[in-house]
């Protein structure tokens, strides 16, 4: 993989457990009541030796090609405005599931759109992938709205197939959408 990803402004890497700066930013990600509101991580973050850990985990994923977690920056200033994944790497089958969050004071900037097109390229063009999923619960229309405009389109809904908010004893329902490398190129915002 190249160093970094660069388009639309942004500038994707790959995220340092090592960097205050980046552990700092994992941190406030999951501590953002937004995302707590729509996602429950595998690992629950509430430190930052615990952000440290998660960014450690993840770099093995990446090391063991089975995910690339990137460090979304502003391509200007290197600012941290979020993260996109391409998890679940299977190169036998050639898809992969795709997800984001955008810290709070970067929302509103067509942040989510302009890293998912991005990565969502990277995995078609240079991991060679088929297919990408991208789940968010029912209800999160803003993620809807992200997901139609990068051409993932609306595949269905999967009963209980992600944990409510905060919780690992109870399930909510996910939209589910899908693309493909075959699809038409979404026009950037």
């Amino acid at each position: 993989m190249t160093d970094v990803l660069e388009g639309y402004g942004l500038a994707l890497r790959r995220w340092d457990p090592a960097s205050a700066t980046d552990a700092d930013a994992w941190l406030r990600g999951h501590l953002d009541p937004e995302f707590r509101r729509w996602n429950t991580p595998l690992r629950t973050i509430v430190d930052t030796a615990g952000a440290r850990a998660s960014l450690e985990a993840k770099a093995a994923d990446v090391d063991a090609g089975l995910a690339m977690t990137f460090c979304v920056t502003d391509a200007a200033d290197g600012t941290i405005l979020g993260q996109v994944s391409v998890n679940a790497i299977d190169r036998i089958l050639s898809n992969g599931v795709i997800g984001y969050w955008v810290l709070p004071e970067a929302r509103g900037r067509h942040v989510a759109t302009r890293c998912l097109l991005l990565a969502a390229r990277w995995a078609f063009d240079e991991v060679g992938l088929h297919r990408l999923e991208l789940g968010h619960a029912l209800g999160h229309e803003v993620s809807c709205r992200v997901a139609e405009r990068c051409g993932f389109l609306y595949e269905g809904t999967l009963r209980g197939a992600m944990w409510e908010a905060d919780r690992r004893d109870a399930f909510r329902d996910v939209h589910r959408h899908g693309r493909l490398a075959t699809d038409p190129e979404p026009k950037a915002p």
